[in-house]
């Protein structure tokens, strides 16, 4: 089982990154709140067919509760405000790098709000994740800004905020609700914000073609269930700011993949961006014992 444990953060770093990819061949065929929507209905009708199928025990009342705020939080806040500060002109790599900030504010609530010491090793480590994913995004970074509005700007903080403290929340109240129960009260929260967004503010208009269809499979079987998983595993037996750090890794990843599947360019300086951001999520992240032994 350690074996199995130490494969979570990886795969989960793998497999969120795949979640932008999904979006590039989701956007062009649906609203995003719409869309969001769609999605998170169809994970949870899943997840409580599991959760029946595997006799789950049943949350409480309270428990049910608290994950539908983290999943208000993780999945309606986060995604939303990302997907609908995209669609209203803000730059991708703007937006990425304002997202990148989340694992620094997660550290800093986890140390008010949960209690957890952040030393000086993964505050340096934090900074150093940070620069790293400046680098990676500084060829989107010149993109024009004109779609850079106080709107926009505020819909990509929101969802900083929001998967922060979702996160936070999640850790603070809900792991004990069991892990079938618990994900599909919060795409309950999650598919509610985004009903009320895709009813006032978008024409719920859907071409439904392969690319789409594949876009909606893959991003509810591997992101909404799978990665969240994951992700869940870690919050529940990780320390927040550790956990936090790995998402750094994604826009590296999600270059890479982009560069395969695309054939977006990859430079050397975005290779070295990737190199110094996995040396900040490996200071961030690195037991006592591992690090003592790399100073032998």
């Amino acid at each position: 089982m350690p074996g199995i444990t130490r494969l979570i953060p990886p795969a989960f770093v793998l497999l969120w990154a795949t979640g932008f990819i999904g979006a590039r061949y989701a956007m062009p065929w649906s609203e995003p709140f719409t869309f969001l929507a769609a999605r998170f209905l169809i994970a949870a009708a899943i997840l409580l067919m599991l959760a029946q199928v595997l006799a789950s025990p049943r949350p409480s009342r309270r428990e049910a509760l608290h994950s539908v705020i983290a999943g208000v939080l993780m999945h309606g806040g986060y995604l939303g405000g990302v997907f609908w500060a995209i669609k209203h002109g803000m730059p991708a790599g703007i937006s990425a790098l304002i997202v990148g900030l989340q694992p620094l504010l997660t550290a800093v609530m986890a140390g008010t709000l949960l209690g957890e010491k952040i030393l000086p090793r993964h505050w340096l480590g934090l900074a150093v994740g940070f620069a790293g994913v400046v680098i990676v995004l500084s060829p989107k970074l010149g993109v024009a800004a004109s779609g850079i509005s106080l709107a926009t700007l505020a819909a990509a903080v929101w969802a900083v905020v929001a998967m922060s403290a979702g996160t936070i929340w999640q850790k603070r109240h809900a792991t004990s609700a069991s892990m079938y129960w618990g994900t599909f009260y919060q795409y309950v929260g999650g598919a509610v914000p985004m009903l009320l967004g895709s009813a006032l503010f978008e024409t719920r208009h859907v071409v439904w073609n392969g690319e789409l269809l594949f876009a909606m499979a893959w991003l509810v079987l591997v992101l909404s269930i799978g990665a969240i998983f994951l992700l869940m595993i870690m919050i529940r037996d990780g320390e927040m700011a550790k956990v936090a750090s790995l998402f750094y890794l994604v826009p590296a990843v999600t270059a890479v993949m982009a560069y395969v599947l695309f054939g977006e360019d990859l430079s050397l300086v975005q290779i070295a961006g990737m190199a110094i951001a996995t040396l900040g999520v490996g200071l961030a992240t690195a037991q006592p014992a591992t690090l003592a032994r790399a100073s032998r």
